[in-house]
């Protein structure tokens, strides 16, 4: 499933798939719609969480021994990879196609990255991401479209601005 993201908050207040892809040019978006799926997450009884970074040299059994390993007295568990690169090569291309094909019931892996162009968009792990659970593509507000999101912002934090401000602000 493909969402926006603003489609994110209501699909999360109504279900929480086993997998999340969150990809955006803008790494404001992307850390707050990740803090969204952990909130969210937290809320569903995911109490432990593990984060993993592949970096280069970065072991990709390290995710199946996430998954895998559960604290005897812990609940579920948020694994928290992010793909710095964008990019997690072949091994982890494969890593990720296998855990999408049998995503372990007790865990959520939460995957972010940077903005993927038109050809990483096609490649199979991502298709596989997209089978399994939900990938969040984050487009940031152009120019036109600024002026209300900043308003939206300022709404959710309970303050407001005239729309002079928030033109000045925008521009």
């Amino acid at each position: 499933m493909q969402l926006k993201g603003e489609q994110l908050a209501a699909h999360l207040e109504r279900e929480l798939k086993p997998v999340y892809l969150v990809h955006g040019d803008e790494p404001l978006l992307v850390i707050e719609a990740a803090d969204a799926i952990r909130a969210a997450a937290r809320r569903r009884g995911f109490d432990e969480r593990e984060v993993l970074a592949a970096i280069a040299g970065f072991n990709w059994h390290e995710l199946y021994h996430a998954a895998g390993s559960m604290s005897l007295f812990g609940g579920r568990k948020l694994i928290d990879l992010r793909l710095p690169t964008g990019k997690p090569g072949r091994d982890g291309g494969a890593a990720l196609q296998a855990y999408c094909a049998r995503p372990s019931p007790d865990a959520l892996l939460l995957v972010t990255l940077p903005g993927l162009d038109w050809t990483e968009e096609k490649a199979v792990w991502l298709k596989s991401l997209v089978e399994a659970g939900v990938v969040v593509k984050l487009i940031p507000p152009n120019l036109a479209e600024l002026p209300s999101w900043i308003a939206g912002r300022l709404r959710r934090q309970k303050q407001s601005a005239d729309s002079d401000g928030l033109r000045f602000i925008a521009e």
